[in-house]
This record gives structure tokens, C-alpha cells and sequence, in this order.
């Protein structure tokens, strides 16, 4: 083990998902998310990585700060570890392998990893409980952007039927691990988006940026059945009226705010 490692602490005004997505495509790393920041260890330095999101927020238009250090190396595996808590969400128990499941819940086991989604964000966190409210047994679910599988290895333990897909391969390979790590099984996965579906579904589960949700509106309108449920995350604050005009032909059945972030669930008319 080297004597030390380095460190750099991403903090990003808004979408902090796009910026874990591009962190991952930089450096390959585990990301701690953590208060709002992401946080990337190396052990080689990580200037280069941090004038490159500075320079991407200012293309954006979103602020960021970046704070780089070097660290001495003292087994920070073991100290995030235990930093990691599991945490309840209607009748879902999300909890990394190392903790111990609760009983008379549901157990979902979500090791923090290269894929965005262990459920302590505000979006995962809504989205659960949506899932939790609205998903029954037998139903047909489509997972877009499934990150870590986290939404619909809860969904296929409620008895639904999920497909799942993510433009970004490792997050489909994490995906399909850690339904390997919960003994379930999805029917079909794909790299890619919705319009790679191969059929329509009862509920369509997107949990990605707004600015994708409105690039991608007549594709998960159309892939939700009649009377069905879409669930959207994701949404920051200053984007909600924009989304509901977009899918203003879907009734809004819920419309949940964590923060500064919006979930919303539509049903099909």
C-alpha cells in the first residue's frame, strides 16, 4: 500500500450526476458521493482531472468547485465502509454486504460503487418509495438509465417482470452484478436507451437528467402501456414546469419535491 493517495472533492451546483457520469468516463474510479459533493481517490495525482470538470462546468454553465489533497494512506477502504449506512425506504432495506439485513424488510444489497445509485440520493430516494407505492406483482417495468440496478431489483422484488438498459456499459455491467448479489433475475438488458425497447410496459422507471427527459419525451411516453405509470427523476427545481408541459399528456397522479429535486409519477390517460 502507498504511503499516500490523493484526493479530489467535486462539488457541483446542480446535476451531480452528470458530473459523476463524466468522472467515471475520466478515471474509472469509485465515486463517494457524500453531502452533495463526489469524492474521487488516486493513487496518482488528480490536477488534469480536476481543471477538466472546471472547464466543463464552465461550459455548462454550471458552478463547481474542486478541492484537491494528498492523503496519508490510513486503510480509507475501511473508514468509508463505515461511513456507508443502509437506509429504509417504505418496505425496501438498502444496505451495502457488509451490514446486516432487517428483518421483516424487503433487502436490497447495493455495494457503493462505479454505478450512481445506492439510494441515498434525494431522486433514488423518491423513486424507491414510488416503486414501494405504485409497482404491483406480475407487472412489466423498464428501468432507463438503471445506473446500479437499484430501482429495479426493487421492482423484481415486488414480483414485477423488469427489462433494463443504460447508455453507459460499465453501469449495465454493475447493474447485472448486483442482481446477481441479490439472487434475482431481470428478463432482458441492453446498452443503449427507451427506444431500444422491445415492448411497452406497465411502468417505465426514469431516474435520469431533465434535459435527457425532454430529449427523450415521445420515446417514454410511447413505451408505457395504456393506463400505465411513468415515473421521472432527476428533475431539478428550475426544470420542473418545463417537464410537466412536455408530458402534459400524461396525468400527474404525484409530484414530490426531496430538496431541490422533483420526482414525478404520470399515469397514461
Amino acid at each position: 500500500m502507498n504511503e499516500y493517495y490523493y484526493q479530489l472533492i467535486v462539488t457541483p451546483d446542480a446535476q451531480p450526476e452528470l458530473f459523476a457520469e463524466i468522472l467515471l468516463d475520466m478515471l474509472q474510479k469509485a465515486i463517494e458521493e457524500k453531502d452533495g459533493a463526489l469524492i474521487v481517490r488516486d493513487s496518482e495525482p488528480l490536477d488534469d482531472i480536476a481543471w477538466a470538470i472546471e472547464k466543463f462546468g464552465e461550459k455548462i454553465g454550471i458552478g463547481v468547485t474542486t478541492q484537491l489533497t494528498k492523503e496519508r494512506n490510513e486503510d480509507w477502504i475501511d473508514k468509508y465502509k463505515s461511513s456507508v449506512k443502509p437506509i429504509s425506504v417504505g418496505n425496501f432495506y438498502v444496505r451495502p454486504q457488509w451490514e446486516n439485513p432487517r428483518e421483516n424488510m424487503i433487502d436490497i444489497i447495493i455495494n457503493p460503487a462505479l454505478a450512481f445509485g445506492s439510494g441515498h440520493h434525494e431522486t433514488t430516494y423518491s423513486c424507491l418509495q414510488m416503486i414501494n407505492d405504485y409497482v404491483k406483482k406480475d407487472d412489466t417495468l423498464l428501468d432507463v438509465g438503471c445506473g446500479s440496478g437499484i430501482l429495479s431489483i426493487a421492482a423484481a422484488k415486488l414480483g414485477a417482470r423488469v427489462d433494463i438498459c443504460d447508455t453507459d456499459e460499465v453501469a449495465v455491467e454493475s447493474a447485472q452484478e448486483n442482481f446477481t448479489r441479490n439472487e434475482i433475475d431481470f428478463a432482458e438488458c441492453w446498452v443503449g436507451s427507451v427506444q431500444n425497447a422491445p415492448r411497452t410496459y406497465d411502468v417505465v422507471v426514469a431516474n435520469i437528467i431533465a434535459d435527457v427527459l425532454l430529449l427523450l419525451h415521445n420515446d417514454l411516453k410511447k413505451a408505457v402501456n395504456q393506463g400505465g405509470i411513468l415515473i421521472l427523476s432527476g428533475i431539478i427545481d428550475k426544470y420542473i414546469d418545463q417537464i410537466l408541459e412536455k408530458y402534459k399528456d400524461f396525468n400527474t397522479l404525484e409530484k414530490i419535491q426531496n430538496k431541490e429535486w422533483y420526482t414525478l409519477v404520470l399515469k397514461r390517460i
